[in-house]
């Protein structure tokens, strides 16, 4: 199993979300998603290029994604709607670079993601 890092900027995705799904469905309701969430996560370091996954090269070169719907916990959340985005940091290490909306355009919250790479390297 790979380890997984959670990127500053997806860690402020899921809090997004959670906070979210507090408010839209409650205590329960965000701990079904927060759940939903880990098993996520587990998948994507148990099979980082698993059949569930997706290569979003076209979109930023070395990401993948992995929507909600295709973690474990997906049956006691009805029609989950977010994708993590991820890519490999290093040899048996993952990053997750955003948490999105299935409705966004991850080319355009990605992109960000990239620009931020890049200057860090510039310096």
């Amino acid at each position: 199993m790979a380890s997984l890092r959670v990127s500053r900027v997806a860690r402020a995705d899921l809090e997004n979300i959670l906070a979210v799904s507090l408010e839209r469905w409650g205590d329960d309701g965000a701990a079904r998603y927060r759940a939903l969430l880990a098993a996520a996560l587990r998948a994507i370091a148990a099979a980082p290029d698993g059949p569930t996954t997706r290569d979003r090269s076209r979109v930023l070169p070395g990401i993948r994604s992995f929507h909600l719907r295709h973690a474990r916990a997906a049956h006691e959340v009805r029609d989950p709607v977010h994708v993590v985005y991820y890519r490999r940091a290093r040899a048996g290490s993952l990053e997750v670079v955003r948490v999105l909306h299935e409705r966004m355009d991850p080319a355009l919250h990605l992109e960000a993601v990239a620009r931020r790479r890049r200057a860090r390297r510039a310096r």
